[in-house]
């Protein structure tokens, strides 16, 4: 736990001493996530059920990642997690192999991607995506190994979308209660528009969202999602 401290100190300290100073000051005022033992409960009863359920699924599409593109099926991606832990989190790959040279050479050429990846660090017409990573972004599915990642404890089901560090600048004053909580599968700015909403608007609902839990909530964000998975509204 110490070595892993260290690791995200050094990272958070490029974000500035005034993030750095609160993020330290909010994981000592709350020393355990959001939800305590209950909320983890849940969270291993639903990702285990989850992952039994969706277990052919996950060969056919594993399956066709290999097809589609050489490489490595799953991907893990170095997130910000509870206490500003960090942690690697899953999906099924949907990028090719040389996603950062390509997204890198993207952005040199096209000022205007710039601008998007600056605002909302996504762009709707992405070249790192291969064919089948675009449908299984579409339909969430590239995000079902992330219930590996709930059952080790790195996220909930419910809970703020999972940043990177160069995103804790982005929350200002608003990333101790991101750091208060395990990110999650599903959330509050999942199931209200998604990538259509600005990242200030993200910021607010994950401040909301901390602010304001409880069991019931995570039972409405839950049972929202489902007609969101379905329309793939915002989703790129």
């Amino acid at each position: 736990m110490l070595m892993h401290w260290r690791s995200c100190r050094d990272d958070i300290a490029a974000t500035g001493n005034d993030v750095q100073h609160m993020v330290e000051t909010s994981v000592r005022a709350k020393p355990d996530p959001i939800g305590g033992a209950t909320k983890r409960a849940i969270d291993i009863v639903v990702a285990s059920l989850a992952l039994i359920l969706f277990l052919p699924l996950f060969g056919f599409v594993a399956a066709l990642v290999k097809w589609c593109d050489p490489g490595p099926v799953l991907y893990a991606h170095r997130r910000v997690g509870y206490a500003s832990r960090p942690f690697g989190c899953l999906k099924f790959r949907t990028m090719v192999v040389n996603g950062d040279e390509v997204l890198r050479n993207h952005l040199q050429s096209s000022p205007e991607a710039v601008r998007e990846w600056a605002q909302t660090r996504k762009l709707k017409c992405d070249p790192r995506v291969t064919a089948v990573g675009f449908i299984l972004r579409k339909l969430s599915i590239d995000e079902l190994p992330q219930l590996i990642n709930v059952l080790r404890g790195d996220m909930s089901i419910v809970g703020p979308r999972p940043i990177v560090y160069d995103e804790i600048a982005m929350y200002g004053q608003d990333a101790g209660y991101y750091l208060r909580s395990r990110p999650g599968l599903t959330g509050a700015w999942q199931v209200s528009g998604r990538n259509d909403e600005t990242y200030a608007r993200r910021v607010s609902l994950d401040r909301q969202y901390v602010e304001n839990w409880s069991l019931w909530q995570d039972a409405v964000i839950i049972v929202r999602t489902i007609p969101v998975l379905v329309s793939a509204k915002g989703s790129y």
